[in-house]
């Protein structure tokens, strides 16, 4: 049996630059590459509702579980048969958003959502969060710059976002084991040897991996 994979969790606001960076590190690990929310037929589903500016805004609470039954399905479909075959995955957003979004962001309690996003991967922690931490000013320039509609998140404006920064942060501060925050207002480059070289010295040498975002695709 191989040894068991690594997941890594890339976080950070909008406009954080954390996408980039996540295929970045997936190339340079030869990862796995999957994302939050939506990465599973279901997920794509719950991404329209809780994201798309044109539907109906959920209630804070209803928010949560869309994105607890998003983790629930990509866990078991995505994330858990990657690494349990050994794979290395690199994931574009985890439960870290959950807490820094819809706890911080919206005011839900953070110990209860701890709890719900546990229950929803069947335990499943991140190996290592890295959070791209960057301004609010300068993540809403960067997407002011970026083309098409902001999605509902986006459009919350800057109070909400200061307060997921800080939600970021704190998790980061409360358990400097398994997060390393990362400066992301220099090159893309910079960041991606500053994230490479982390993960390195935290979790040691990726093996190999074959393929990468969504259920049975091949890289």
């Amino acid at each position: 049996m191989p040894a068991r994979g690594r997941l890594i969790a890339l976080e950070g606001i909008d406009g954080c630059g954390k996408s980039t960076q996540a295929r970045a590190l997936a190339d340079v690990l030869s990862a796995r590459l999957t994302h939050e929310p939506g990465a599973t037929p279901l997920g794509a589903s719950l991404r329209g509702l809780v994201l798309a500016p044109e539907a109906s805004a959920p209630s804070a609470r209803a928010e949560a579980l869309l994105m607890a039954a998003d983790r629930a399905e990509h866990v078991a479909l995505v994330v858990e048969p990657a690494l349990a075959a050994g794979e290395w995955v690199v994931s574009d957003r985890y439960a870290g958003s959950t807490i820094a979004y819809q706890g911080y962001g919206r005011g839900l309690p953070v110990a209860e959502l701890a709890r719900l996003t546990t229950w929803a991967s069947g335990g499943l922690a991140a190996d290592l969060s890295v959070l791209i931490d960057v301004s609010v000013e300068l993540a809403a320039a960067r997407l002011a710059d970026l083309p098409g509609r902001a999605d509902r998140m986006e459009r919350l404006g800057a109070a909400f976002a200061a307060r997921v920064r800080d939600g970021f942060l704190a998790q980061a501060a409360e358990d400097p084991a398994h997060w390393v925050v990362v400066d992301g207002s220099r090159s893309a480059e910079a960041i991606t040897a500053h994230i490479v070289e982390a993960v390195h010295e935290r979790l040691g040498e990726a093996p190999s991996a074959t393929v990468e975002d969504g259920p049975g695709a091949l890289r």
